[in-house]
């Protein structure tokens, strides 16, 4: 007997679970056939009975023999996944090897089997004869394709590989847009629909490469493909946006017809609004919802609608952007107009990155000339902000058409719609444009609860977003929000005992800082709600002050640790500064006189020199003694709200003025020491302001910060006007 039934299940399963996995059937089917069972037991599989005898005979024990020995050839190849189809009770080779291709047989579609062969075997030969043609189309040998056609004329309007591919797909996937031009000529309009086994056509297949031109050669031919979807719910337009070939993508928007993406397939329509969304390409996005609102509350591929889509990023509202004051100051300057006004000075401002159909005009209030300002731009990032604005505009005024449509809905179609999920979610990420507007829409959304019956602000403190909080004061009702309760009986401050999401402490560097903007937190909302709620207990019988100690412990220890080490080692800076200046004082430059007065003395840099001496050893002293009171300090909670980061800021500061008037002090005495070497001096002096504008650029912004944060840390903003 020629099979190789001793293999193991170690070296056969993986490669045949490999063979299943990659829908390679067919391969797995010959390797069965002519490597692990041999011929001899490959005939048990494809007898169509068991040997019409007596058991008894010779022949049928035989049989009996071959048919087990499949068996456990069949059963040591599958591996886990696939035994349990295999292991009835008297099953037969035979039937086993149908129930395997029965339990797997999607993976084959491509491989048309006819009714009568036996068992659901496929045959490996179905497509054998297409394989010459095959390699002709994937390296690109037109002439030699065509002799194949000529006598296979039924090859351009069938499926001629196991992964289901037409040869219009193999064209396209191997970049041949000329063998693709002349098949399209020669095929029917039937067979340029054909899917492959993923469910693509080739216009789908298309997208990935992003040729415009070819894809008009196939609509041409066809314009039904241009709603076909895939196994996924894709269709060209969306598979265009997915690989982001936005040219494509706008040219298939403009030739799909609308009346195929609503309806009953509205998730197409969902689909590719929320796409256009997500990459800004907001001129198709608004297009979408001003033809079809419904599209608005419309699931896409992934059960999520524009709705949830548009409070899941911040950055594409004002609210969510993060500038310094000056791009801030730049951002309110920027006007969005559709056309000039004669009053200003019109730039045009061209995209590379993302080419707009419309061409936006920014205005700037001054009269320079026009290639000068386009520097300026592009120095300052005007450009980039104003893009940015431009974004901030088009989101608003895709949510206020979004909005409209909201009014309009139950509180079941806004279920179903994922608005409450919305609105929650941009709670929780900051967005109050989306919160203003949608609870203008509907007032009850601003009363809305979660599972836990927690409100928007209190969503709001747990996620620590103060522009959204910051909204309770513009409402008239604010005081029965206010005065709410969770199911667990939690106060606005008991959520703001809770610890802050990593996210938003990981905002803040240093841990000592991050301890003192919950403590802000706390303070803030303390002062906000009624006094009797500060001692209220929840259903564990804690106060919010015990709360917050509880979710706190590892941030002070954290903060204690930041503290002492950034301490210790500027200490050990400031200390070498004391000792390097205090000998410094009495080691004047030049030498002294036979009376012991220093040569220089009367030399006005030599009073520079003294003087930056004594600033940069009181300096660093006084640098000295506060980064030791910081750590002989008692790290209460409350000492890091102000006493510990006012010692470090006034240690950093004064240990700053004593790195730089130490370099001053060493540039007076090299004066001093090269005198007439102005060649050597000069480079020195430079070399000189290394260390401090390296000092500067690493310590001063977070000086500044901690500046902020001690001595300007209002979070809400408690002058918002009334919008509601």
């Amino acid at each position: 007997m020629s099979s190789k039934v001793g293999l193991t299940p170690s070296s056969t399963s993986p490669m045949v679970r490999e063979l299943l996995n990659q829908d390679n059937y067919a391969e797995w089917h010959v390797w069965m056939k002519n490597y692990l069972l041999g011929q001899d037991l490959w005939d048990v599989i494809v007898e169509v009975q068991s040997p019409d005898c007596d058991i008894d005979t010779a022949e049928f024990k035989s049989w009996k023999r071959k048919n087990a020995a499949a068996l456990h050839a069949i059963h040591m190849s599958c591996g886990s996944e696939a035994l349990s189809v295999t292991m009835e009770n008297d099953i037969t080779a035979k039937k086993a090897w149908g129930a395997l291709y029965n339990k797997y047989r999607s993976m084959v579609t491509c491989l048309e089997l006819d009714e009568d062969k036996s068992a659901g075997i496929p045959d490996i030969n179905d497509y054998a004869q297409d394989a010459t043609f095959y390699k002709a189309l994937q390296e690109g040998k037109w002439e030699a394709a065509k002799d194949f056609i000529d006598t296979h004329r039924d090859t351009l309007n069938r499926r001629i590989a196991p992964s289901g591919k037409t040869a219009l797909h193999v064209a396209v996937e191997f970049g041949h847009f000329n063998i693709m031009k002349e098949l399209l000529k020669l095929m029917s309009k039937e067979a340029i629909e054909i899917r492959d086994n993923e469910g693509d056509t080739a216009l789908a297949t298309l997208t990935s490469a992003g040729s415009i031109e070819m894809a008009k050669w196939v609509v041409k031919r066809n314009k039904n493909v241009l709603t076909i979807a895939n196994n996924r719910k894709w269709i060209p337009v969306s598979l265009a946006i997915k690989y982001r070939h936005i040219e494509m993508a706008r040219y298939l928007y403009s030739v799909t017809p609308f009346e195929e993406l609503v309806g009953e397939k509205e998730t197409y329509g969902a689909t590719l609004l929320c796409q256009c969304y997500y990459l800004r390409l907001m001129d198709m996005a608004l297009d979408l919802v001003k033809r079809c609102p419904d599209f608005a509350i419309a699931p896409d591929n992934f059960d999520r609608t524009l709705v949830l889509r548009l409070a899941t990023i911040p950055s594409a509202f004002p609210s969510g952007s993060n500038l310094s004051f000056w791009q801030q100051w730049i951002y309110d300057w920027i006007q969005i107009k559709p056309s000039s006004s004669a009053n200003h000075v019109q730039l045009n401002i061209d995209d590379d990155d993302q080419r707009r159909e419309c061409d936006e005009n920014i205005i700037v209030h001054l009269c320079l000339r026009e290639r000068l300002i386009s520097d300026i731009h592009n120095f300052l990032g005007i450009k980039k902000i104003y893009q940015m604005k431009l974004d901030h505009e088009k989101s608003l005024e895709l949510l206020r058409i979004v909005c409209k449509k909201i009014e309009t809905l139950s509180r079941e179609q806004m279920s179903n719609g994922l608005v409450y999920d919305a609105i929650f979610r941009a709670a929780e990420r900051g967005i109050s444009e989306f919160i203003i507007e949608s609870s203008k829409a509907n007032p009850d959304l601003l009363w809305c609860r979660d599972k836990i019956r927690r409100n928007l602000f209190f969503y709001a403190i747990q996620f620590r977003q103060s522009k959204v909080f910051s909204l309770i004061f513009g409402y008239e009702k604010k005081d029965a929000l206010v005065s709410s309760l969770d199911s667990r009986k939690n106060n606005m401050l008991h959520v703001a005992g809770e610890l802050a999401p990593l996210t938003e402490l990981n905002r803040i560097s240093g841990a000592a800082l991050q301890m003192q903007r919950e403590l802000q937190w706390f303070k803030e909302v303390e002062s906000i709600v009624p006094p009797y709620m500060q001692e209220a207990l929840n259903i564990d019988k804690k106060t919010p002050r015990d709360v917050f100690t509880e979710n706190h412990k590892e941030l002070v220890k954290e903060g204690e640790r930041w503290m002492k080490e950034t301490a210790s080692s500027c200490t050990v800076v400031g200390a070498l500064i004391v000792t390097i200046m205090f000998a410094a004082a009495f080691t004047f430059p030049g030498g002294n006189n036979d009376n012991g007065s220093p040569i220089f003395l009367n030399h006005k840099l030599f009073m520079l020199f003294m003087i930056s001496d004594a600033i940069s050893l009181f300096s660093s002293s006084t640098s000295v003694l506060m980064f030791l009171r910081i750590l002989t300090s008692r790290y209460a909670e409350e000492d890091f709200l102000e006493s510990l980061p006012k010692r470090l800021m006034i240690g950093l500061s004064a240990l700053f003025f004593s790195i730089a008037t130490m370099m001053i002090t060493f540039c007076a005495a090299m004066y001093f020491t090269l005198h007439g070497q102005s060649w050597i001096f000069i480079p020195v002096t430079l070399l000189a302001t290394i260390p401090v504008t390296l000092f500067m650029l690493l310590q001063f912004p977070p000086l500044v910060q901690i500046f902020n944060s001690t001595y300007r840390p209002v979070i809400f903003n408690r002058e918002v006007n009334r919008w509601f």
